[in-house]
């Protein structure tokens, strides 16, 4: 079966069950054989401006027809059997209404699986509805029984400690706090996040809540983000009133981590992302993230 993927959660899932995909999204980027495969959208927003300015990039274009634009010729080539899509976010991918709108347009004959994950749980039982499509639902049961076991293993280790309290950041200016799956990662983690509900979409906050929220742990994880470019554009949070006054800041609690990998990226290495936040918030119980994928912002060289 032909599959065309087209946001970079689905990719891996699709490759974690031993398939490779005849052509993906411009975003999508792991496993690294996924830079090979033809790119069948592409973004209207510089993804390397400032946030801000990203900001108003994303309004400006979802005024004038989307954020993303489907390559339909190079979609009528691969002819695929299967379009994996989503429905959570019209920034984060094309969404599932202009993917089905390309492929009347041209004719062809596939079936479109839309993602809509709110919640770890949700993640899995897109494996398995991933898996039944491609015809590989043994492997799909395979990957999730092995990813429950490392999220088990990783609630029972945090079970009894202090559960410090916790804001992931997932844009920087405006502030967002992250919703969807990271209330109960943070949860199963072994920390307490108390500025969203599990399940709840990510929206733009006012920083006097997170002023008066005052996490004891703040990790900034912007969207599309790696560790780089959320340090080129961390003054946005720094250079903020009462910055230095926060409990996190004020005892070097705050992590950069890989917002574009581990945060955004609802598929099989959000498991990655409850043990690195485990190894925040309880360095005593579990090992130390990796500094590809989270560094302690006192650590690093600020512009």
């Amino acid at each position: 079966m032909d599959v065309v993927s087209l946001l970079p959660s689905a990719t891996e899932i699709v490759y974690a069950l031993g398939v490779e995909p005849v052509g993906v999204s411009h975003e999508c980027d792991y496993p690294p054989a996924a830079n090979e495969k033809p790119a069948v959208n592409r973004s209207r927003v510089d993804p390397t401006a400032a946030s801000r300015e990203i900001n108003r990039q994303v309004a400006d274009a979802e005024e004038s027809g989307g954020v993303y634009e489907i390559d339909r010729d190079l979609l009528a080539d691969l002819d695929p059997d299967l379009v994996v899509s989503q429905g959570i976010c019209d920034v984060c991918a094309v969404d599932e209404v202009r993917v089905r709108e390309a492929i009347d347009a041209i004719g062809i004959d596939a079936a479109v699986l839309t993602t809509d994950p709110h919640s770890l749980a949700d993640v899995l039982a897109d494996v398995e509805r991933i898996g039944d499509a491609l015809g590989r639902s043994e492997r799909a049961r395979e990957l999730v029984a092995e990813l429950e076991g490392r999220i088990d293993a990783v609630e029972r280790q945090a079970a009894g400690a202090d559960r410090p309290t916790v804001a992931v950041l997932d844009w920087l200016d405006p502030v967002m706090v992250a919703g969807h799956w990271m209330p109960g990662i943070v949860d199963l983690a072994g920390g307490r996040y108390d500025l969203a509900e599990r399940g709840a979409r990510s929206r733009p906050r006012e920083w006097t809540e997170i002023l008066e929220y005052d996490p004891d742990v703040l990790v900034l994880a912007p969207c599309g983000f790696d560790i780089d470019q959320t340090v080129e554009n961390v003054a946005d949070l720094t250079d903020r009133e009462g910055w230095d006054e926060l409990t996190a800041v004020r005892n070097d609690d705050v992590y950069v981590m890989d917002g574009h990998h581990y945060v955004n990226r609802p598929g099989p290495r959000l498991v990655d992302t409850l043990e690195f936040l485990a190894g925040i918030l309880h360095p005593d119980r579990f090992d130390a993230p990796p500094p590809d994928a989270v560094q302690p912002l006192a650590t690093l060289e600020l512009p």
